[in-house]
């Protein structure tokens, strides 16, 4: 009796994450873009990413939450905050797993480009997947109607053959999100082949998986390779979408691949949505940085304010709600 009195005690202390903690995410990737926005340009990546980390670093201790991060912005040797295992928040409410990318595209960011953006995904305890030693995998991410009908394992052609049967279009109407690199040269040539219109990107899957995850943003699809911990980041915002997102291990790094045969990974297993988040109430938001063609940039107005736009999603309610912020910074705790 007393053994089930205590269960039926801790049951009781478990807290389920709610609509709260989606608001204060937005309000975490607002102060890490704002903070980023000062270096538009400037060349200095470092400086950018570093003070995003530094104020969404300092805004997460105000969120009431029990925070671990999962995907951050490395080892707690390489990296002195928001490093993978860091514990979040003011200790007080639900138990969260934690997915940041203070910077995505600081590349972009330093050069002045357009969609380089702040995000943060949040799930259940234990319910983000641990890439582990695995840094690239390869991504196939589209919207709700097509979720059921792609497998990564298939060629290029044939998924978007599948896909766009699925979305009831011809497949020269879709535009697949690809990262501009050498190593996907095949998998232009086969997009070109089957007859879809590619979008070029140097940088930035998270906002290519997010735009091919919403209907009517102009991206359909989302292929190729990328990094893994932007994948699990991806994979919150999807799966609060209710889109398809497959993903397979693909080590480039010779370290990467040595590392993944010691551990004897299976490099042919299927990511699956759920794999990557385990958890029916994931949390997504993001805040753009610099002009981008989904979110509008960080500006600074005449008056000492500051205009941000930002997207934040809650896959238990299948909200999605876009935010205009006006801040004024003398009176904000943003920065």
């Amino acid at each position: 009796m007393k053994k089930e009195k205590c269960k039926k005690k801790q049951s009781k202390m478990i807290i389920e994450p709610d609509g709260n903690l989606a608001m204060n995410l937005v309000r975490v990737t607002e102060a890490a873009a704002i903070s980023a926005a000062r270096f538009m340009g400037t060349g200095d990546k470092e400086g950018g990413d570093g003070a995003a980390v530094d104020a969404m670093r300092k805004f997460l201790k105000t969120v009431d939450m029990r925070g671990v991060v999962v995907i951050g912005e490395g080892e707690k040797d390489e990296a002195p905050m928001l490093f993978n295992g860091e514990s979040v928040g003011t200790g007080h409410g639900a138990e969260i797993d934690i997915a940041v990318d203070p910077v995505e595209g600081t590349n972009l960011l330093a050069q002045g480009r357009p969609n380089s953006i702040a995000v943060i995904g949040a799930a259940e305890r234990g319910s983000m997947w641990n890439p582990g030693n695995s840094f690239y995998m390869n991504k196939l991410v589209v919207e709700r109607k097509a979720r059921h009908v792609i497998d990564i394992r298939l060629s290029p052609e044939e998924n978007l053959k599948r896909i766009a049967e699925a979305l009831n279009r011809p497949i020269s109407d879709l535009t697949v999100f690809v990262l501009q690199k050498d190593r996907h040269k095949e998998l232009v040539n086969s997009i070109r082949k089957v007859g879809a219109r590619i979008t070029m990107h140097t940088d930035g899957d998270v906002m290519g998986a997010l735009m091919a995850a919403i209907p009517g943003t102009g991206v359909d699809v989302l292929m190729g390779i990328g990094g893994t911990p932007e994948g699990v980041i991806a994979a919150c915002a999807v799966k609060a979408l209710n889109g398809g997102m497959q993903g397979m291990r693909t080590p480039l790094l010779k370290e990467e691949i040595n590392q993944l045969k010691i551990d004897k990974i299976d490099l042919n297993e299927v990511l699956t949505l759920d794999t990557l988040v385990n958890s029916d109430n994931a949390f997504f938001a993001a805040t753009g940085i610099t002009e981008g063609s989904f979110l509008e940039g960080v500006r600074f107005d005449n008056d000492g304010g500051v205009t941000t736009h930002s997207v934040v999603i809650r896959s238990k309610t299948g909200s999605m709600r876009y935010i205009k912020g006006i801040h004024q910074l003398e009176k904000s705790i943003l920065v």
